[in-house]
């Protein structure tokens, strides 16, 4: 049977999930009456309460006595090291992009990459069903970031269709027949090559997922890049530097059909497959025949930008509420991921019983520990910051610049340029998008964008929509302005009672509710002016003999501001730490004892 490999790749919310749900269904790959849920490839919790692809996943389908090995990538920038190591394995990609935003900034990142290997990717403009489809103009946007990217005349005689996932179609014009998804299949078969391969040479593939199993273990998927593999064959694994890591067998060698894994016997150079029975393989080693001394050529990732610092939580409610918080069971957990996911970084910090862990951005980094929390660990989570790095050549410190796209209505484009000029940001670009919207494009320090997010919505009246890309190390530009706000502390340990909540309700915004139990340390809201402020927000009401003139039921309390976990992150200053456990997020200062912070400060500004 004849193969191709290829992945769909986008920005966030283009619709890939969905069109692989749709090319599933229409090549037979379930029954007729077999239940599938809606984004079948997003699996994990998590993805599917956010509605985003966090890991990559390999499908596969049969179309004309040709099978088609699908894998569906994250969107999201954060997660980019996902799509560079599988664009390794496929020959071809299918770049999706909707109809009315046009090419976003994550399209560009990841097509950038493709282009880069050689690929000639098909394009495919995606939900053309959507009143504001404007597919014209996104068909000229492409063209012009082929060409800005440097693609050659191959790449830029991309063949385009015109589909909509959802409703499972996609044509070669705009007003063709609708009918199916089988234009897109075809020209699948017409346009990417067959994987490029020497079937006779002696085994060898590099390994790009790796996932555990409780039953098989450790089970590494990749495309077999040369040979053959067979069941229960003799394997050695090597480094990217040539080192061996350990030899074993290929206890369990699995291959994609539809949705499932099925075992089977041998496979064969080009296809795309999962191995089992090995200990210590990771990404990106080379697992080959034993008479390979040379490491396959796998390429480099891009470096993580963001760095924030684990902790042990070492709180007055610590070990409450978690099953797992003793700094040794954070940091082989930690461990465990940097061997699964080669855009995170650990090293140890030089604060005890403390970790640094660097990544893309917030949104990985909260993901990950969104995951641990829910396996029962309790944390402290130190702000977030950029990794700076000296110029070899010119000796001048360097830090990360992100390309930001804001689509906003026009009224508001004002508050957002002056915002992002505050963080440093420069204006590169400014458009009409249509509707009454303006497409602003800056370049801004990754560290100005740190806790803006959440500023952006409530300027923008929760309208706007803000994409952002890493774009390179540029010099350093200086201080830049945080938060404007102190912050509300408590003063006391215990339990807020609605009494002292009510009279604390005008020094700010609150965090808390009546009943929830608190520490002296831990802050309970935000000032209304630039320092912090200590309070008392346990106190209750003194009971007298006399009768009151006023009723306790007239002490209504404004509903608090809760905050999800990226923006607690966001929020904290330098001072002050996220404390996560299985059910709750609190924010505290770091130091809880309000004589020692008074000493730290004294001493930052000495």
């Amino acid at each position: 049977m004849e193969l191709r490999n290829i992945a769909i790749i986008a920005h966030v919310d283009h619709g890939k999930t969905t069109l692989v749900d749709a090319l599933l269904k229409q090549s037979g790959s379930f029954r007729d009456n077999q239940h599938v849920a809606d984004r079948a490839m997003d699996s994990n919790d998590l993805e599917r309460e956010r509605g985003i692809t966090i890991l990559a996943k390999c499908t596969s389908v049969v179309w004309k006595e040709t099978r088609i090995n699908i894998i569906d990538t994250p969107g999201h920038a954060d997660f980019g090291g996902e799509v560079e190591r599988i664009l390794s394995m496929v020959d071809g990609a299918i770049i999706l992009v909707d109809a009315a935003e046009g090419a976003l900034p994550q399209t560009k990142f990841v097509l950038g990459k493709a282009l880069a290997r050689g690929i000639r990717p098909i394009v495919v403009v995606n939900k053309i069903d959507r009143s504001d489809a404007r597919p014209d103009e996104v068909h000229e946007e492409i063209f012009d970031l082929f060409a800005s990217l440097g693609a050659d005349e191959h790449q830029l005689d991309f063949p385009m269709l015109y589909a909509s996932g959802r409703q499972g179609w996609a044509d070669l014009e705009l007003d063709g027949p609708k009918k199916d998804l089988a234009p897109l299949f075809d020209l699948v078969l017409r346009h990417v090559p067959q994987p490029n391969v020497d079937k006779d040479a002696p085994f060898g593939m590099v390994s790009t997922i790796l996932e555990s199993d409780n039953f098989l273990g450790r089970i590494l998927t990749g495309r077999i890049d040369q040979g053959r593999a067979k069941v229960n064959m003799p394997v050695r694994v090597l480094r990217p530097d040539g080192t061996i890591v350990e030899t074993g067998r290929l206890t369990k060698l699995l291959s994609f059909r539809g949705l499932d894994r099925v075992p089977v016997e041998e496979a064969e150079a080009g296809d795309i497959v999962a191995v089992a029975g090995l200990s210590e393989a990771t990404i990106p080693d080379t697992i080959a025949d034993p008479s390979i001394d040379e490491p396959l050529p796998s390429r480099p990732v891009d470096p993580p930008t963001l760095s924030m610092t684990f902790r042990i939580n070492d709180g007055p409610l610590g070990g409450r509420e978690g099953k797992k918080v003793t700094s040794r069971q954070i940091r082989d957990r930690l461990f465990k991921e940097t061997e699964g996911n080669v855009a995170i970084k650990v090293t140890e910090s030089p604060e005890s019983e403390a970790f640094e862990v660097a990544g893309r951005g917030e949104l990985q980094l909260g993901v990950l520990i969104e995951t641990m929390r829910r396996e029962g660990f309790e944390l402290t989570i130190g702000r977030p910051r950029v990794l700076f790095r000296e110029n070899e050549e010119t000796g001048e410190r360097e830090e990360p610049f992100e390309e930001v796209l804001v689509d906003v209505d026009e009224p508001y484009s004002g508050v957002v340029v002056e915002k992002m000029s505050l963080r440093k940001g420069v204006m590169q670009d400014m458009r009409p998008s249509g509707g009454g919207k303006v497409r602003l494009t800056f370049l801004i320090p990754s560290r100005g964008l740190i806790g803006y997010h959440g500023e952006f919505l409530t300027d923008t009246r929760g309208t706007g929509l803000m994409n952002r890309l890493f774009h390179g190390y540029l010099p350093y530009v200086g201080s830049i302005e945080g938060r404007r706000n102190g912050s509300l502390i408590s003063a006391e340990d215990g339990t807020t009672t609605q009494y002292a909540l009510f009279s604390l309700q005008d020094r700010g915004t609150m965090f808390v509710d009546a009943g929830e139990k608190i520490y002296t340390g831990m802050i309970l809201g935000e000032h209304s002016r630039e320092n912090d402020l200590d309070v008392n927000a346990v106190r209750e009401k003194k009971l007298t003999n006399m009768r009151a003139s006023g009723k306790d039921e007239a002490l209504l309390l404004t509903p608090p501001r809760r905050m999800s976990l990226e923006q607690a992150i966001a929020y904290i200053e330098d001072d002050e730490l996220v404390e996560v456990t299985p059910s709750a997020i609190r924010i505290r200062k770091r130091y809880l004892d309000p004589h020692e912070r008074k000493r730290a400060s004294k001493s930052r500004e000495g």
